[in-house]
């Protein structure tokens, strides 16, 4: 059955980071700044590139960088308040954009006041079970060794039934659906509960859980999921551009063919949590080689703010280490720097072609000829035909594949003539080919 997600290209935002907002909270700072809403002069900008939702990294109460909750029923004092939210949602609405909210269950912050209850109560307390004992302060596990981040005990029925309210609350305001922080940590048996109560009120919701690595599948039918994160194609991309091994990326797409039999995953090349990819490819001229894989394979795409900018930005592991992929953007597009329209047209031109082939979502991939440095990829689904040619060595190459029915609908340099060798590939460029005269 067709959703609204099949048609579904994300534009993902960290408001945090993009609105300027200071790196730590400050308990009843007032006035509210309102800074959410400076996200809707960028919402027609969105629109333009080719996308049909906006993705928000977390925007509810937290501590520092939004990830260690405090209250997950109110907006981020940095960022604003109800009113606020409620009017970012409609004006999304009204531009045809759907509203995907980041959701932490994994884990709160130290502040969270049932964490501040338990550690007061003692460990036997009804406010202690909300939370695993470990080896943290207090006597609780804490989240892959961030102290400041305690884990939830999700074998606990009270945290269940906050989970289903805050998610139900949201979704009643506007929201489309949830990405699912962390969404590894937790037993698949509590999202499937979860999702199943959260669907009876709102049955068209979508759930995609960050799942780094283990087995996509069954986190999607054992959880009760309608999508994960694909990390294991997002390496791909890049280091086998990097490599020069495209015989990497092909493996990972017949691997990504078997998912696809089960569920449209979440494709990107770049989020809030990876160097960008600007930063990551060794050589600049592969950057678009990277979107039109993105955009060309089945998957529900998700694009990172900046990187439609060619923005630069290394993530480093040490405290402050996410803020320089995590910038804040202008007040308005005008405002941007020229030298990354170049880019943005590409991302338009590419998320364009999607649009125009919506059953790419469900495609599955073959790579008809594979080189080290030249790849053809050949994307099908019903009677849709895509095949896109990727070249990154030092000379021209002519691909060994039929495009005889085939014209040029994208490339480095544009789209093509009508007396343009489809099959060939100038250095270092890529090709879309569609059927057409």
């Amino acid at each position: 059955m067709t959703s609204w997600s099949d048609h579904a290209i994300w534009w993902h935002v960290y408001p945090l980071g993009f609105t300027g907002a200071p790196p730590t909270a400050t308990p009843g700072e007032a006035p509210v700044p309102h800074r959410l809403r400076r996200l809707e002069s960028w919402l027609d900008y969105a629109v333009d590139l080719g996308c049909s939702g906006l993705q928000l990294g977390p925007i509810f109460a937290s501590e520092t960088h939004g990830y260690d909750t405090v209250d997950h029923f109110r907006v981020d004092p940095r960022l604003g308040d109800d009113d606020d939210f409620d009017h970012l949602v409609a004006q999304a609405r009204r531009r045809g954009l759907r509203v995907l909210l980041d959701g932490v269950f994994n884990h709160v912050g130290r502040g969270f006041p049932m964490f501040t209850r338990a550690l007061a109560e003692g460990p036997g307390s009804p406010a202690a079970r909300w939370f695993r004992p470990g080896d943290g302060a207090g006597g609780f596990a804490v989240f892959e060794g961030h102290d400041h981040l305690v884990a939830l005990n999700h074998a606990e029925p009270a945290v269940l039934d906050h989970v289903v309210r805050v998610m139900g609350h949201w979704l009643g305001r506007g929201a489309s659906g949830w990405r699912l922080d962390a969404a590894y940590a937790v037993p698949r048996a509590f999202w499937r509960e979860a999702v199943t109560r959260v669907r009876r009120e709102h049955p068209d919701a979508w759930f995609a859980g960050e799942v780094i690595h283990g087995d996509y599948a069954a986190y999607v039918t054992e959880g009760g999921l309608d999508s994960v994160t694909q990390y294991e194609l997002w390496k791909a991309i890049w280091s086998s551009l990097n490599d020069g091994n495209f015989f990497e990326l092909a493996w990972a797409l017949d691997r990504h063919n078997g998912l696809l039999e089960v569920f449209a995953p979440m494709t990107f090349v770049g989020n809030h949590d990876v160097t960008r990819l600007a930063s990551r490819l060794a050589d600049p001229r592969h950057l678009g080689h990277a979107l039109a894989v993105l955009m060309t394979v089945g998957g529900v795409p998700s694009l990172y703010y900046g990187d439609e900018q060619a923005f630069l930005g290394v993530k480093e592991e040490r405290a402050g280490g996410d803020d320089a992929i995590r910038p804040a953007f202008p007040d308005g597009p005008d405002d941007l720097a020229s030298h990354g329209m170049p880019v943005y047209r590409l991302h338009q031109r590419l998320a364009g072609l999607r649009r125009r082939h919506p059953w790419l979502v469900r495609a599955r991939t073959e790579a008809e000829h594979v080189a080290n440095r030249a790849l053809a990829l050949r994307s099908r689904a019903g009677t849709g035909e895509v095949v896109t040619l990727l070249n990154i060595g030092d000379d021209a190459y002519r691909f060994p594949v039929d495009v005889s029915k085939l014209t040029v609908a994208e490339s480095c340099a544009g789209a093509g003539g009508p007396d343009e060798d489809p099959a060939l590939v100038p250095a270092h460029g890529w090709r879309v080919l569609v059927p057409g005269p």
